[in-house]
């Protein structure tokens, strides 16, 4: 690309109306931008990340889920991954687990690097009920076929945990126990209150159990198959 080309070409903003085309050109020539999302055509590109109220709900997100990851050889693991979901929609999730189309997946590689289609459980961050993760993003994931959803507001610190059935998402209900577990990723549990309060010792120990299932360990068996492990 020419220094010409490069100084013709519009900022990258929060607003902006553009095709995945035009916002992928635009974000790659603003090495400056760290983060910035096409959601149903609309360009979103976020403040500086806090601490307790963004970082801190993310790190101890990736420590669960990177802990599943490391016991379920052949299921894919990705922090902040651009997606290209559809022609109007090119998010960067703050987390994704997928599993490659072998095995039942439906995303993929690109040459260039890019996670393009739709990965089976997507996971936000979100400042409230009112952040676009719940309403235009979700929308985006429903419609391209995202099958798990998990949003965390910290300002309620309320957790939603979708799952799709018949096109539309539905509500996870937790059991007696206040656990969830996933529908796609088996053994992938999770106590609601222990991330509430932030418990890493419980949340691992309820992860564990998960793990520890003939539902989780058939599961690694399938993949291992598809793998050659």
């Amino acid at each position: 690309m020419t220094a010409i080309s490069v100084l013709n070409t519009p900022p990258l903003e929060s607003g902006d109306r553009l095709t995945r085309e035009e916002f992928e050109h635009r974000y790659d020539v603003a090495p400056d931008i760290k983060k910035a999302e096409l959601v149903e055509g609309v360009v979103f590109v976020p403040s500086p990340v806090r601490a307790n109220r963004h970082g801190n709900p993310h790190a101890i997100m990736m420590a669960w889920l990177g802990t599943y990851w490391m016991a379920t050889p052949g299921v894919g693991f990705y922090d902040n991954a651009t997606v290209r979901l559809d022609e109007e929609n090119e998010p960067q999730p703050d987390a994704l687990l997928r599993l490659e189309p072998a095995v039942g997946g439906n995303s993929w590689i690109s040459e260039d690097d890019y996670i393009e289609g739709s990965p089976e459980l997507i996971v936000e961050i979100a400042a409230s009920s009112a952040s676009y993760d719940l309403n235009d993003k979700l929308n985006a994931y429903q419609r391209n076929g995202v099958q798990e959803y998990i949003v965390w507001q910290i300002y309620e610190n309320k957790l939603d945990w979708f799952i799709l059935e018949e096109g539309r998402y539905v509500s996870l209900v937790p059991d007696e126990q206040g656990i969830l577990r996933s529908q796609v990723f088996p053994g992938l549990w999770l106590s609601v209150e222990a991330l509430q309060q932030k418990e890493g010792a419980t949340l691992n120990a309820i992860l564990q159990q998960g793990l520890q299932t003939a539902e989780h360990q058939e599961f690694v068996q399938r993949l291992g198959q598809f793998s050659g492990e």
